[in-house]
């Protein structure tokens, strides 16, 4: 049999065609695809010579399918319904949705995070499953080839080529101490600042953060006497010592009576933080994972509001 070439076909004729034969009627088969008459009468003319078969005879009463027509009507009918699949936007009902979604983070969005989001999933979506993984050198590429669907970032993080980045939430930098520290009742400035020591939270050991090049421009470097890729482990660390950290506001205030800490605007400017959602461009067009940015939005803006 030989094989139909689709490219040197007029796919249009495939709703006349199918009002035709359904309807046996040129008038109302013109009327159903919004086209005139004459035009109908055309396109009729055309598919008789395309397919090599009149089609529609005219009987006692009225127009009748060949049997070829008959033949015709519900593959042609198919056809179409399979189209207009195709083409439709998709759509997805979060009451059955079944999947897992991914997301990179710190231990300070699992805390803050995560169970106002299991919460809204376990009322919206039961069926969706959440995974909090560690960031990892290679969270870029993690994302970009589909093993994580988020990571959590900062509007000042840069984004990897073909990332795309969604605002979640308003947060600012905290210096935190002990109570009782010996410089709580100091207002502190940058020098004092760079004479304390620190500890410090490095998420993927790539290098300087924000903070220490806003720092090396004034001149001042900090001592990191620990190190740690968690949050919870600093604020704990500096509640035990005389050393200090700058956080998250709202993540150091969560913990600051369990760790008995004091929480200070930091002696420097630009202490705001946007935190952002970042995804591969691709998948901004998966209707499930755009609604869970709208999810997400929800259960951050709640963790932070008031910040």
């Amino acid at each position: 049999m030989r094989e139909v070439n689709l490219s040197g076909l007029d796919l249009n004729l495939l709703p006349p065609l199918e009002a035709l034969l359904r309807r046996r009627n040129v008038t109302h088969a013109a009327s159903d695809v919004g086209l005139s008459q004459p035009a109908m009468s055309r396109a009729l003319a055309r598919l008789r010579d395309l397919l090599g078969d009149p089609l529609l005879v005219r009987g006692a009463k009225g127009l009748t399918l060949t049997p070829r027509g008959q033949a015709l009507l519900p593959m042609v009918t198919a056809a179409l319904t399979d189209l207009k699949t195709v083409f439709r936007p998709p759509t997805f009902d979060p009451a059955t949705a079944e999947r897992v979604i991914r997301f990179a983070s710190s231990d300070a969005q699992t805390v803050m995070i995560a169970p106002r989001l299991q919460a809204i999933m376990r009322e919206r979506a039961p069926g969706i499953d959440l995974r909090f993984e560690s960031y990892g050198r290679d969270v870029a590429n993690r994302i970009a080839d589909g093993q994580i669907d988020f990571a959590f970032a900062l509007a000042s993080t840069p984004l990897p080529l073909g990332a795309a980045s969604f605002k979640l939430a308003d947060d600012r930098l905290a210096l935190v101490m002990r109570r009782h520290h010996p410089m709580a009742a100091k207002k502190w400035t940058l020098e004092d600042y760079g004479q304390v020591d620190h500890i410090g939270v490095r998420l993927t050991d790539d290098g300087l953060s924000d903070l220490d090049a806003i720092l090396a421009n004034k001149n001042i470097s900090r001592r990191m006497v620990l190190t740690t890729p968690h949050f919870t482990a600093a604020l704990a660390a500096v509640g035990a010592s005389d050393a200090v950290t700058t956080v998250s506001r709202a993540f150091a205030m969560r913990f600051a009576d369990l760790f008995a800490l004091e929480i200070r605007d930091p002696p420097f400017s630009d202490i705001e933080m946007t935190m952002t959602l970042v995804t591969s461009s691709l998948r901004t067009h998966d209707p499930l994972l755009m609604w869970m940015v709208d999810q997400v939005r929800q259960a951050a803006e709640a963790a932070y509001r008031g910040i």
